[in-house]
């Protein structure tokens, strides 16, 4: 009985989620650097069908196959499948000037808080707000809540109280503190007046 030779790679259908993967960052990496599919796959030494069907995720390519391709792609395997259990991710993205405007108790005129980020969650962790006040005659109120506030300041000057004490904020200036303390801005030396605050409803230890 004369031995059966298996080639070297034999095209399989499927279309399974590794083949897509494979298909999409080979595709991607010919096509940011202009080459066609013929280049390639005259560089790797594969047939332009076999290669097409690759990048359509019609076939598993052995492991020679994709190293071949990874080479002629100035690639490594590693770099091949650096993203393959990469979640997907969802972060929210608000652009610039579309934060959502929300109205504090005691806030009314010449201040306001853009929220940056939405928590749909069934409990809040996080709000980050964006706070511009250009009215200096404005008086506040003392603000209290669960967690942990970070300010940052990126314009004008301003005098913000916590407790007893009372912090000159300017550019560049940060200030950290338990929101469970009252607290709140006591002086507006210079406006306009912009800073981030962020509040964390974490422990607060």
């Amino acid at each position: 009985m004369q031995p059966v030779t298996v080639p070297p790679e034999v095209p399989q259908a499927g279309d399974s989620g590794l083949d897509r993967y494979i298909g999409l960052v080979l595709r991607e990496r010919r096509q940011a650097q202009s080459l066609t599919i013929a280049d390639v796959a005259g560089l790797a030494g594969v047939s332009r069908g076999m290669l097409s069907k690759i990048e359509n995720g019609q076939v598993s390519p052995s492991l020679d196959t994709l190293r071949r391709l990874a080479a002629a792609l100035g690639m490594t395997l590693a770099q091949l499948f650096k993203n393959l259990d990469v979640p997907e991710g969802g972060a929210q993205h608000v652009k610039a000037g579309e934060g959502l405007e929300v109205v504090r108790r005691g806030t009314r005129r010449g201040h306001t808080y853009h929220l940056l980020a939405y928590d749909q969650g069934p409990r809040k962790q996080v709000e980050p707000f964006l706070i511009t006040m250009d009215d200096a005659s404005e008086v506040f109120p003392t603000f209290t809540h669960p967690g942990v506030e970070f300010i940052y300041m990126l314009e004008g000057r301003i005098e913000y109280r916590h407790g007893r004490n009372t912090y000159l904020l300017e550019p560049g200036d940060s200030l950290t503190f338990k929101g469970s303390i009252p607290h709140g801005p006591e002086r507006l030396i210079k406006v306009p007046i912009r800073f981030l605050a962020v509040i964390n409803y974490g422990e607060e230890d």
